[in-house]
């Protein structure tokens, strides 16, 4: 029977929103009279609220963990899945001793590298030999347990001819691949990676992923793994975990977590159109909306390169504003920082409706063509508009999250270098 490796205790981690520390002097007193003096619990952990980033909140506290409760194995590979402020990197960066918890403990058992972020551990100054021994020394290796396996390590990373060099002038990419190569060699009983892979390029994310699937079958040893790449996740993985709002929302196999949190998008992103709050004229709503493929079927996430459709419904409030005339719809979709990537409309296609179409018709559609973002959660939203003015306005209807698909006859990996718009263009010399 495997020993537990990881245990993690009622692990909780909350965070003051804003400006860093208590803020004024009542503060750290009353924290120091009730915590010191009394030996009551921190007062401000109570008035924390979950980490729900979609919504403003009224407590300058937040919880990114929550009551976390796991064990892990010797010799689990396990997936951590989630939106993105679930707590994931919180959650790896306990583990890894880059913070502390605020309440609960965590016990590992065994040497643990992490590679959390671009160049994590690295000294800019010092060259990528360097940088090799330094976190070897780190990890609690000696000189020659390091010098053994330093030329598998240049080698995997692919940075030999660079290797010399301070590792300031590396790109990301070049980061990454010493980064784990570092990580992966030096042999230590846990692994946690965080979704830096998908900075590198494809074929030295297939070579990670390979190398992490020898770590732990032939050597027995234990890896946490973050990524927002179902595919990877199901491949490597056997254990699922999905964090939501700071807690563990479903604990199980990879496969069935992958449908849970699959689900679990569909479900907050599809939420009652009612529950929002919209601005407008509001003669008329939007009512419903459902995403298909192009055969009408209801689908939860979409490929890149794929062509599908958005519908959406109408209702009239109060059987009085069937004469409204030249109705425009519009959508739009924004990236997690509110960029707005794109906004179609029927106006664009010299298309305008009137009430009574919009009511007594089955549905809105938009065909999307081809889709050609990369793989990320994105926000739709949608309104109705007449002239100028606004009938009905929905922000942030839903998140679309697309994933990694055919585009133009391959799979598509983009780097974050390489933007966000895959363009349908071709090549040749003449």
């Amino acid at each position: 029977m495997s020993k537990t490796i990881i245990k993690i205790e009622n692990l909780s981690k909350q965070y003051r929103l804003g400006t860093i520390g208590t803020g004024t002097i009542a503060h750290d007193l009353n924290r120091w009279w009730q915590t010191k003096m009394l030996g009551h619990p921190d007062p401000y952990l109570k008035i924390g609220e979950t980490n729900d980033r979609a919504h403003k909140g009224l407590s300058e506290y937040v919880w990114a963990l929550k009551d976390i409760n796991l064990e892990v194995k010797e010799g689990d590979v396990v997936g951590i899945i989630g939106k993105n402020g679930a707590g994931k990197s919180t959650l790896l960066k306990i583990l890894s001793r880059v913070t502390a918890p605020t309440t609960g403990s965590i016990k590992v058992n065994g040497r643990l590298a992490s590679l959390l972020e671009v160049g994590t551990g690295f000294h800019p100054e010092l060259t990528g030999r360097e940088n090799i021994f330094l976190n070897g020394a780190i990890l609690g290796m000696t000189k020659a347990e390091i010098r053994s396996k330093l030329d598998e390590i240049i080698d995997f990373s692919g940075c030999e001819r660079y290797i010399d060099t301070p590792v300031k002038r590396y790109s990301s990419g070049m980061n990454v691949r010493l980064g784990f190569a570092v990580a992966a060699f030096l042999e230590p009983e846990i692994l946690v990676v965080d979704e830096v892979l998908a900075v590198g390029d494809i074929e030295f994310q297939n070579k990670a992923i390979g190398k992490m699937q020898d770590v732990s079958s032939k050597d027995g040893r234990t890896v946490l793994f973050v990524s927002h790449n179902m595919k990877s996740i199901e491949a490597l993985c056997h254990r699922g975990i999905v964090l939501n709002h700071g807690g563990v929302a479903f604990d199980g196999g990879s496969s069935e977590s992958i449908d849970y949190y699959t689900e679990l998008n569909t479900t907050a992103g599809n939420k009652a159109l009612d529950d929002f709050n919209r601005k407008g004229s509001g003669e008329l709503r939007i009512s419903n909306f459902i995403i298909t493929d192009v055969n009408n079927n209801p689908i939860k996430y979409v490929s890149v390169g794929q062509t599908f459709k958005i519908k959406l419904k109408v209702k009239e409030i109060n059987d009085q504003h069937t004469h409204l005339r030249n109705i425009n719809i519009s959508l739009n979709m924004k990236d997690k920082k509110g960029m707005t990537l794109f906004n179609t409309h029927t106006k664009l296609y010299d298309k305008t409706y009137s009430a009574k179409e919009l009511i007594q018709g089955e549905w809105i559609e938009l065909i999307i063509k081809n889709f050609p973002f990369k793989a990320e959660d994105y926000k739709l939203s949608t309104n109705l508009i007449q002239g100028y003015e606004y009938i009905d306005d929905v922000d942030n209807m839903t998140v679309l999250e697309v994933r990694t698909g055919d585009f133009m006859g391959q799979t598509i990996h983009p780097r974050p270098e390489d933007g966000y718009l895959l363009l349908d263009t071709e090549w040749s010399v003449s």
